[in-house]
């Protein structure tokens, strides 16, 4: 095992929490894997509309699911969006997010309070002045009383003020202050790990608390969950607060998520990218997923490797066909994975010349090594390691995934 893998295994070790609905008990620190999350973009009051989507992301791999609780009429919707998923069983853990009126929503909906799994507390939005203790207790308690599990979610835009000017007033007369960013990374800081104490002061147990400082910027992030990292054994959520759009929400989360992995810190995650026009929701839990795939810390679908073409590759055949068979693979997988366990940890290999191919193609599980421009229009399928036929013709993409297919009945064990 290279040294990389073996750094990124040495967790940091944290407390344990549990997030459960029924049967779905998801563990989140300690030795737990880490745990993907995704959030909802439904307006919760569309108790269907909602529900629809939780089993989107739920089916795409979403551990747990978080949803915004926000006005009477999406508290009074939770009930009846738990009740759609357990009658589809789908039993994902939904996580409530509050802001400003949380406390008044799960006093006067208990049956939103009990039907939520999680409660995600922020604690910049809690209320202002003499109302913040109260209001922060008065959810501390509700959780308490439930007996659910809160994550204390402080983010970079939403900072807690009162903390902020205190912080910059003292830093102010230090006879070296600190820059502004390294202030409000302190701020972010000491509000998570202030909130922490002050619930657990009030009765909830350490065991039932997960702490996030979300930012926006991948240097700032790093910064601050490293230093959170040492100052708390409590899990942490990671993510950037507003990753952005396509290739640069992928990006920017993957190279912030990647490096705090590596060091061991993080138990949950979550990619927030904002989504394309049309483009499905699920996109942010397989990003999620490949990220810590390809890092070598969980699996969860079985990995095609493909070239990237080149001059010796003018078609574009297998370039449609490692898309194909990718799409084929995750599409299989709930399937799967419920009669072929192991079967999320298989490679397969879609190659286009001869240059790589074979020799890719014998590395994997599974590969295909298609013919380049000017080469035999002959495609080796090799399997572990060893060439098994040649296909020919026009059925080449059918004829390879009954191979796939063939292969998994085989090779993985069934529980039946």
């Amino acid at each position: 095992m290279s040294n990389s893998v073996n750094s990124a295994s040495k967790r940091r070790v944290s407390r344990q929490a549990v997030v459960q609905w029924r049967d779905q008990v998801i563990t989140v620190g300690g030795d737990a894997p880490v745990r993907v999350q995704s959030m909802t973009n439904t307006d919760t009051a569309d108790a269907i509309g909602t529900a629809i989507q939780i089993k989107e992301l739920a089916r795409a791999g979403s551990e747990i699911v978080r949803i915004t609780v926000d006005t009477p009429a999406a508290a009074a919707a939770v009930p009846a969006i738990r009740e759609q998923l357990d009658k589809l069983n789908v039993h994902v853990p939904l996580v409530g997010d509050f802001h400003y009126n949380g406390h008044t929503l799960l006093t006067d909906y208990p049956d939103c309070a009990q039907a939520l799994s999680k409660y995600r507390i922020n604690p910049g939005n809690v209320g202002q002045g003499a109302k913040r203790d109260t209001q922060f207790s008065q959810m501390i308690e509700l959780a308490c009383r439930y007996d659910k599990p809160i994550r204390i979610g402080v983010n970079w835009g939403s900072l807690d003020q009162d903390l902020l000017a205190k912080l910059l007033d003292d830093n102010a007369a230090k006879s070296e202050p600190l820059d502004l960013r390294q202030v409000m990374s302190e701020a972010l800081i000491q509000s998570a790990l202030q909130s922490a104490a002050r619930a657990e002061e009030i009765g909830l147990s350490g065991d039932k608390i997960i702490l996030s400082c979300k930012v926006s910027a991948v240097q700032d992030l790093i910064a601050v969950y490293r230093d959170l990292a040492m100052r708390c054994d409590y899990p942490l959520h990671l993510g950037l607060t507003e990753a952005g759009m396509g290739s640069k929400g992928i990006v920017a989360s993957t190279a912030a998520l990647a490096i705090l992995l590596q060091e061991g810190i993080g138990d949950t995650i979550r990619v927030s990218l904002t989504p394309e026009p049309g483009a499905p929701r699920e996109n942010e839990v397989i990003v999620a997923q490949e990220i810590l795939q390809t890092m070598g810390l969980r699996h969860f679908t079985p990995m095609v490797i493909a070239c990237p073409g080149c001059g010796r590759t003018t078609s574009t055949y297998f370039q449609e066909l490692a898309s194909n068979i990718q799409s084929y693979l995750r599409h299989q997988m709930p399937i799967w994975k419920k009669d072929y366990p192991g079967v999320e940890a298989m490679n397969v290999a879609v190659m286009g010349c001869i240059v790589n191919g074979p020799g890719e193609s014998k590395h994997a599980n599974i590969g295909i090594s298609l013919p380049g421009t000017g080469e035999s229009p002959a495609a080796p399928v090799f399997v572990d390691g060893v060439k098994v036929k040649t296909l020919r013709g026009d059925n080449i993409a059918q004829e390879f995934q009954i191979i796939v297919d063939e292969y998994v009945k085989n090779t993985y064990q069934t529980k039946r």
